[in-house]
């Protein structure tokens, strides 16, 4: 088991419990997005709420999102 597709056939194996316990431990391994040395995101999140408030008309609503997001997936 060399390779990340050796593991990947490996995991898809499992039961769907198995893979579903597999993965909340390869999530939880990972680190989180919120601790960054960078602390710009919280002036970027504000940012961003303040443009929303501004400028209602740019704000998506999730289906919007989620619509453009599949989209773009699909290019």
């Amino acid at each position: 088991m060399s390779t990340i597709a050796d593991v990947e056939e490996l995991a898809l194996g499992l039961p769907v419990s198995e893979r579903g316990k597999l993965a909340n431990k390869l999530i939880a391994s990972l680190p989180s997005p919120l601790v960054d040395d960078d602390e710009n995101w919280v002036e970027e999140a504000l940012r961003r709420d303040r443009e929303m408030d501004e400028n209602p008309e740019t704000v998506l609503t999730e289906e919007q999102f989620f619509t453009s997001l599949r989209e773009y997936v699909r290019k």
